[in-house]
């Protein structure tokens, strides 16, 4: 059995080496976030997401601000691959969330898998 999974294990290996399965970019994945509160009361996003962008194909496309009960609260649109800036970080002012609001979640998405990468809880600043 042992020897069995061996060698599945080397022939797929070997596989992927001669091109014959396709190596995709995973998901889109927040690796940082830093958030402000500005004097209107409205909140600042600096996102750092990591993909492995492929082309126009398969990118990062956005990430969004999520609010405790799912509500998206801003969303910042990506409008091109960045293939050769990995990671990228990338601004969003003006986000309005209600101040019974103390915690939001930053996910990302990408054209492929869409939301599924690691996400971000950010306590916000008073």
């Amino acid at each position: 059995m042992v020897a069995r999974s061996f060698q599945f294990g080397l022939a797929i290996l070997i596989l992927l080496a001669w091109g014959a399965i396709p190596v995709t970019a995973g998901e889109a994945d927040v690796v940082a976030v830093e958030v402000t509160r500005g004097a209107d009361g409205n909140y600042a996003f600096a996102v750092t997401v990591r993909h492995d962008d492929a082309g126009w194909d398969h990118y990062a496309d956005r990430w969004e601000v999520v609010a405790p009960d799912g509500t998206v609260l801003g969303t910042r649109v990506l409008l091109h691959p960045h293939v050769d800036e990995q990671p990228f970080t990338r601004s969003l002012t003006g986000v309005v969330i209600p101040k019974s609001i103390r915690r939001v979640r930053v996910r990302a998405h990408d054209k492929v898998h869409g939301l599924g990468g690691m996400e971000k809880e950010v306590v916000l600043p008073q």
